[in-house]
């Protein structure tokens, strides 16, 4: 497995990714397909090419099987710290260490800038192997999101979680 940073040129493969995920995991996710689905190549190119954030890819004989993303705050008073959106492993590499090597990586460049802090992400609060990966990097959770998301009637909560670096 080949951890990579994504940029433009990785947009139709990050966009059918993104479009997967937000297809079979709606749950995990704050935007929907219906959100993303009108969305070209350029528009994924612009993010991926976007120099305040960090979207990295893991790879498996060259194809694309999982992303995370980090995003440094950039206001004065909210420098010290970065969040973690948009992580996602296809089903046919979970339990293999692709999410663990995405979040450790995104971890490290977090670590790079040498002004952030701490860490934020939410996760699916039924979202058990999830919780445990982010446990097992050292994130803790410090709240919980009672009914974050609503899919087709159904409420969803996220649990908060922190990463002291």
């Amino acid at each position: 497995m080949e951890i990579r940073r994504l940029d433009g040129r990785a947009a139709e493969s990050y966009r059918a990714l993104r479009h997967e995920a937000l297809i079979k995991n709606p749950e995990a996710f704050g935007s929907s397909y219906e959100d993303e689905k009108h969305l070209g190549e350029s528009d994924y190119g612009e993010r991926l090419d976007n120099k305040l954030s960090y979207t990295f890819g893991a790879f498996d004989d060259g194809q694309l099987a999982g992303v995370v993303t980090l995003v440094p705050d950039i206001k004065v008073k909210l420098k010290h710290r970065a969040n973690i959106f948009a992580m996602y492993v296809t089903s046919s590499h979970r339990g293999k260490g692709a999410g663990r090597e995405l979040v450790k990586t995104a971890i490290q460049q977090a670590r790079e800038l040498s002004r952030i802090e701490q860490i934020y992400l939410a996760v699916n609060a039924s979202n058990e192997p999830a919780k445990k990966l982010y446990y097992s990097l050292g994130f803790r959770t410090y709240g919980v999101d009672k009914n974050a998301l609503v899919i087709d009637g159904s409420y969803h909560d996220e649990e908060l979680m922190v990463l002291f670096l």
